[in-house]
């Protein structure tokens, strides 16, 4: 079953990774800057968010955040190289 009303997806800077928080679990994705290009290199989700979407939504919004910063986006994560694969819609983003 797919969760319609999460929070907020935060970017943390000074832990280089985009955080979503349901009910005090974090899902999370970590990423590094370099020339332009965000590489999402890891991303996790606890067990008690798993099968809910978390971790669709944070990719989602990590994705439309690098779009609005100008940077293309690059994975190295198993999870985010399947996300875009499944969503064309990013593919100006491939860096």
């Amino acid at each position: 079953m797919t969760e319609k009303n999460f929070g907020a997806v935060r970017d943390n800077p000074a832990r280089s990774r985009f955080e979503l928080e349901i009910d005090g679990a974090i899902a999370l994705a970590e990423y590094r800057v370099d020339d332009g290009v965000m590489t999402f290199f890891h991303t996790e989700t606890p067990p008690a968010l798993q099968g809910r979407g978390a971790a669709s939504k944070l990719i989602h919004e990590a994705l439309l955040t690098a779009r609005e910063r100008g940077l293309k986006v690059r994975a190295t994560c198993s999870f985010v190289i399947a996300y875009l694969k499944r969503h064309p819609e990013f593919a100006d983003l491939a860096g």
